[in-house]
């Protein structure tokens, strides 16, 4: 058993995203002769602060999640989304089986745990991965013996979403009444969109 910490990975983020933003919403204005080189930043700015939100779904993002399932029955929700997520009805785990460690542990670097209800999470940890390779081994297959895996069982997923999509998502979860993993997970992943596209998600302060 190995427990892990949960992360993201930004696999496409189109460079041109705001020139074709731009290209997008002045099509609406018919004012594509005033495109210039750096206009794109202050006409996305407009669009975003006077609420034409219709313009930014022209800019997809796609984010690679490695987290728990529980996270990833609530992010699978989003109905304007593409996914693609490990299967646990094709993927045997044979090996050494990954765990999402809790956000709420008390030490974050200390993984073996260190306060009663750690160490109780280990151990159903411990007991849910050695009683599925005994299921494998008596002859059930990955798609049976899954029936026991819990909700911190390690699981990646790739997203795809429009920028949008993308604020609304981050909306619902980084916000306080969301679940702290999600917003573990959310939190840094806005951080980092904000870098490469501050004008579309400057915005959302939590």
């Amino acid at each position: 058993m190995k427990i892990i910490e949960q992360y993201h990975e930004i696999l496409s983020l189109p460079s041109n995203n705001l020139q074709m933003l731009e290209k997008a919403g002045r099509t609406c204005y018919k004012s594509e002769d005033k495109i210039t080189q750096d206009s794109a930043e202050k006409f996305v700015d407009m669009l975003v602060r006077k609420g034409h939100h219709a313009m930014i779904e022209f800019g997809d993002i796609i984010v690679k999640f490695v987290t728990n399932r529980g996270v990833t029955h609530e992010l699978v929700r989003h109905r304007h989304c593409s996914f693609a997520q490990e299967s646990t009805r094709y993927v045997k785990y044979e090996g050494e089986m990954k765990f999402i460690k809790p956000v709420w542990w008390s030490d974050p670097n200390n993984t073996s745990g260190s306060t009663p209800g750690e160490q109780v999470w280990i151990t159903a940890m411990e007991r849910a991965e050695s009683d599925y390779k005994i299921l494998l081994q008596n002859g059930w297959k990955a798609q049976q013996a899954r029936e026991i895996l819990p909700n911190s069982l390690k699981t990646e997923i790739v997203m795809k979403a429009n920028i949008r999509e993308w604020r609304h998502i981050f909306g619902l979860r980084c916000a306080k009444a969301s679940h702290p993993q999600m917003i573990e997970l959310m939190l840094p992943l806005l951080k980092d969109v904000q870098e490469k596209v501050p004008i579309v998600f400057d915005d959302l302060i939590f």
